[in-house]
């Protein structure tokens, strides 16, 4: 017989194997001899009251084995399949590749950047010189964004799709199996690099193809139907299906699909600062301890605020993290933060951003709310000075309007610049914020404090414009064969979320 529980247990507890045992034993009211295993099916931290416990989710198995059931995917071989077209090698694209061939088709990835291993270099640029290679970055590149923002793999996503899939290829590739029980399951960038080379390595052998440095610079059209692309301004490759996985910051992608008349829609998303606590601070607000505990992780928060009509709310929050720059082209400045696996950085980051409505920048170019998005990004820069130096100022000298004498050490690796973030935000952002940040000080004790450092600008939470599709063939309205994929249409927020996306798009192919 089985049965499914809840425990919970003190941090110390929940690796040992016997107390979890003994612990479901009494629950059931049941001799410990008849437990004959248990499944953890769900773990989470509760730290809502002065001692910490975790909260369990088991299955239980009374006077018989567990029974198991390998899970590995067998590809099949797709060589001489029917080739579909993807563009982007990040989260939607890669499983979008690994549900073709589940389907039958060769899936082919077209990706502007380069793969894991070369995007090391490229970044090491970044941080250490100030300097950006537009094709390959923290946004472009094997494996999309993800790959080196760590790898959060929170999702709401539940009705869209089947998310223990998602992590299970995720397993099978190499991840701790503790992603598939985790509450917030996290992989980490250290990690991430080696994953997304697996899954690669599973998509070619089953026939699947991957070129990188590889950009489409057309989309080719006939009698409203796709064809094909161009890629690299000299090269056409055609196929009867393409899937649009781009990421929201290929730039390129919505200017060429506005200028052959294609129809795009622009989109509010939420910009503000990545604001950077030590560590501790947040540990001792979501522990209620001085010193937080070896069984404990790094404490996590989530903050929403509602000023006036406009949300302000906590976004990508990385604990023991960096602040990383993002930035995709030149004359920029865009931070993101990540975590490696063991969250074990001294620092604490999170994306602390506003809504911005599409009455926020009237007009109708479809395309407004990304010009709005850039010229924020280009402010930045200029203020920072050059070299990915961001401009930066402490919590309450910001919400004080008073310019930071000097700055808080820091985990941004460019280096940072005291300035006035007004001079930077649009005025609704920067006052928002000064409303919302005393008030998550309320909620949350420590939080607002001048050892916080706010790093401007996080501007790319989402896509700033939308690409319409069919609800039901996924497809874009006005070309058959185009199906707009995850975050960069505008349809998805994260890894997992996106990666869903990446396979409803290749299901709908099957059924087209």
């Amino acid at each position: 017989m089985q049965r499914d529980i809840e425990i919970t247990l003190l941090p110390h507890q929940v690796e040992q194997a016997e107390v979890i045992q003994t612990k479901l034993a009494e629950s059931l009211n049941l001799p410990i001899s008849q437990i004959k295993g248990f499944e953890i099916q769900k773990r989470s931290i509760d730290a809502r009251s002065r001692k910490v416990i975790f909260r369990l989710q088991i299955k239980v198995f009374i006077d018989e084995l567990p029974i198991t059931n390998p899970s590995v995917i067998n590809y099949q071989n797709v060589s001489n399949g029917k080739p579909v077209l993807i563009i982007g090698a990040g989260p939607a694209g890669l499983f979008a590749a690994l549900q073709c061939i589940e389907n039958g088709f060769k899936p082919i990835i077209i990706e502007r950047g380069k793969d894991v291993k070369q995007r090391r270099r490229d970044l090491a640029n970044i941080n250490k010189q100030g300097v950006v290679n537009t094709e390959s970055n923290y946004c472009y590149g094997e494996g999309g964004a993800g790959t080196y923002s760590d790898g959060k793999l929170y999702t709401r996503s539940n009705k869209r799709g089947d998310i223990n899939k998602v992590l299970q290829v995720f397993v099978d590739h190499g991840a701790q199996k503790d992603i598939m029980i985790d509450a917030r399951p996290h992989i980490g960038t250290n990690k991430l690099p080696q994953i997304i080379t697996s899954i690669r390595e599973t998509i070619q052998s089953a026939g699947g193809e991957i070129m990188f440095d590889s950009q489409m610079t057309d989309l080719l059209i006939s009698f409203g139907k796709v064809i094909g692309i161009e890629v690299n301004f000299d090269e056409q490759i055609h196929a009867d299906h393409i899937i649009l996985a781009t990421g929201h910051s290929a730039r390129d992608v919505y200017e060429l699909l506005n200028k052959k008349n294609i129809l795009i829609e622009a989109k509010p998303f939420a910009l503000g600062v990545r604001i950077e606590h030590p560590q501790e601070i947040i540990d001792a607000a979501q522990y209620h301890c001085d010193i937080r505990s070896e069984f404990l992780p790094p404490a996590y928060y989530s903050l929403v605020e509602q000023v006036g009509q406009r949300g302000v709310f906590s976004f990508c929050m990385c604990p023991g993290g960096i602040i990383a720059p993002c930035a995709t082209g030149q004359n920029e400045i865009v931070v993101n933060g990540w975590s490696p696996s063991k969250r074990n950085n001294p620092f604490a980051n999170s994306g602390t951003v506003v809504q911005v409505t599409l009455n926020d920048v009237q007009g109708y170019d479809p395309l407004r709310m990304l010009n709005f998005q850039s010229a924020v990004e280009q402010l930045a820069f200029e203020a920072g000075g050059g070299n990915l130096v961001a401009p930066a100022q402490r919590m309450v000298d910001f919400v004080s309007n008073r310019l930071s004498k000097d700055l808080p050490k820091n985990s941004y690796f460019p280096g940072t610049k005291s300035v006035m973030l007004d001079s930077i935000l649009p005025n609704f952002v920067s006052e928002s914020l000064k409303a919302a940040l005393p008030l998550f000080g309320k909620k949350m004790r420590g939080y607002y404090t001048n050892e916080a450092i706010l790093v401007g600008v996080e501007s790319r939470t989402s896509s700033p414009v939308r690409i319409p599709r069919d609800k039901i063939t996924y497809q874009h309205p006005q070309v058959k064969g185009l199906y707009p994929c995850a975050e960069g249409a505008g349809y998805a927020g994260g890894i997992v979320s996106a990666a869903i996306d990446g396979v409803n798009c290749a299901n709908a192919i099957l059924n087209a």
